[in-house]
C-alpha cells in the first residue's frame, strides 16, 4: 500500500512535468497576431463578412458597426443572417448602419426556419455562405464572425494579409473574452488556458500535426477551399463547431489560430452561473457523449487540479514535497495568460479551485444530455439527447 501512495502522491507531479514540456508548450501562450504585419498582398482579395444573429439587439449595433468601418482596401460586404430573432436583432443593426457615413454595405438576410438535422447557429451561417457566393464579385476569403464580436478597424486587412502570405485556407482569432465581472476574472482565463490545453495553439498551426482547432469568434476561410471540405453542411450537427470547421480545413491546406486584441467579445458574464452554463453547452460534446471517456476526464481532472493542493497539504514527510511541486508547475503554466488578461500572477495557486469548477460543469454538461436539454442556446436544445 505504501507503494500505491507514492506512486499516487507523485502522478501529478509526472503529470505537470509533462504539461510544461509536452502539449506543444501551449501554456507559453506565444501564438499572437500582434507581431510584424505580414507583406501587404499585391492585390486585396474580395471577402464577404457572414454574422449569424439570434435575439443579440445588445450586441450587434457595435459588433456590425465596427465590421462596416474596416480599413480594407480591396472590396467586401457585410452580411447578417436574422436567425429568427425577437428583439429587433435586424433593426437594431440596420440603425448603426445608416449611421455610418462610410463604410461597406450591409445586407440583412432574414433566416429560414430551422432545417431538420441542423445545429441553429451553423444553419445560419450556411445561408450567408449561400447568400455570399451568389454575390458579385465572388468572395475569395469569407470572415465568419460572431454577433458579439467587436472588431478594431484593422482586423481584416490583418487577417486577409495573414492569409494571402501564409497560404491559409483558415485564419482564426481567439478574441479576448470579457473579464470584468468578479466571475470572468475567476473563470474566463482559465476557459482560454484549457482551450488552448485540449488544442495547443502551435500545434494547431503546424502542418505536420493532426491537431486541428479554430476560435470561432473570428475566422476567415478561404471560399474554394471551404467548399472542398464540404462547406457548412459539413460540419451541420457540431456543437463545438468552430473546432469541428478547423479539423475539415485542415485537410484542405494550412491553417493558424492565435490570440489577439484586435476582436473582442461584448458579452458579459455576470454570474458564475452564466459562464456554467457556457462551459456545460458543449463540455459533454467534447467528450464525444461517453459515458467512459467522461470518467476518465473526470478522474484526469481530480488527479491534475485538485490532488497537487491535497497531496501538499495531507501527504506525510517528502511527499508533500512533490504536490507541492505540482501546484507550483502548475501555477507557473497559468502565467501567460494571467498576463495576457492582465490578472495578478496569484490566481495561478487558484488553478484547482478553478479546476473543481469546471469538473462540476462538467458533470452538469452530460446531465443536461441525458436529460435532453443539452447544449441549450438561446431557446435551442441543440445536443444529441438521451446519450448514456
Amino acid at each position: 500500500m505504501k507503494v500505491v501512495g507514492v506512486i499516487l502522491a507523485c502522478l501529478p507531479l509526472l503529470i505537470w512535468i509533462y504539461m510544461i514540456v509536452g502539449r506543444g508548450m501551449f501554456w507559453l501562450a506565444r501564438e499572437r497576431d500582434d507581431g510584424p504585419q505580414p507583406t501587404d498582398p499585391t492585390a486585396w482579395p474580395s471577402v464577404a463578412v457572414v454574422v449569424p444573429a439570434r435575439d443579440e439587439a445588445d450586441v450587434i449595433a457595435r459588433s456590425i458597426g465596427s465590421l462596416l468601418a474596416q480599413d480594407y482596401p480591396g472590396p467586401f460586404r457585410v452580411i447578417l443572417v436574422d436567425d429568427g430573432s425577437s428583439d429587433g436583432t435586424a433593426l437594431v443593426a440596420a440603425a448603426a448602419a445608416a449611421k455610418l457615413e462610410r463604410g461597406a454595405s450591409l445586407m440583412i438576410k432574414p433566416g429560414a426556419p430551422l432545417a431538420p438535422g441542423w445545429t441553429g447557429k451553423l444553419w445560419a451561417m450556411k445561408q450567408g455562405v449561400d447568400a455570399a457566393s451568389e454575390g458579385q464579385p465572388a468572395p475569395k476569403y469569407l470572415l465568419l464572425t460572431d454577433a458579439d464580436i467587436a472588431h478594431t478597424p484593422d482586423n481584416l486587412r490583418r487577417l486577409v494579409a495573414r492569409a494571402e502570405a501564409g497560404g491559409l485556407v483558415l485564419t482564426s482569432l481567439m478574441a479576448r473574452l470579457s473579464c470584468v465581472t468578479a466571475p470572468e476574472k475567476l473563470m474566463i482565463p482559465a476557459f482560454v488556458y484549457f482551450f488552448a490545453m485540449v488544442y495547443p495553439f502551435g500545434q494547431v498551426n503546424d502542418p505536420k500535426s493532426r491537431i486541428a482547432g479554430a476560435a470561432g469568434g473570428c475566422m476567415l476561410a478561404r471560399a474554394d477551399a471551404l467548399q472542398a471540405a464540404g462547406g457548412i453542411a459539413a460540419i451541420r450537427t457540431a456543437i463545438i463547431d468552430d473546432c469541428a470547421l478547423g479539423a475539415a480545413m485542415k485537410q484542405q491546406g494550412p491553417i493558424w489560430l492565435g490570440l489577439t486584441d484586435r476582436a473582442e467579445s461584448q458579452r458579459p458574464y455576470v454570474t458564475l452561473g452564466e459562464i456554467g452554463r457556457m462551459i456545460s453547452r458543449s463540455a459533454y460534446a467534447q467528450l464525444d457523449y461517453s459515458p467512459l471517456i467522461l470518467a476518465g476526464s473526470l478522474a484526469g481532472l481530480v488527479l491534475t487540479y485538485l490532488a497537487p493542493p491535497l497531496i501538499a497539504v495531507f501527504a506525510p514527510g517528502l511527499l508533500k514535497l512533490a504536490g507541492l511541486a505540482a501546484w507550483t508547475l502548475m501555477a507557473i503554466s497559468f502565467q501567460p495568460m494571467l498576463k495576457f488578461y492582465r490578472r495578478s500572477p496569484l490566481w495561478g495557486f487558484a488553478l484547482p479551485v478553478i479546476g473543481a469548477l469546471y469538473t462540476a460543469f462538467t458533470v452538469k454538461s452530460a446531465v443536461d444530455v441525458w436529460m435532453g436539454r443539452g447544449g441549450f442556446w438561446k431557446g435551442r436544445a441543440q445536443a444529441r439527447a438521451g446519450r448514456v
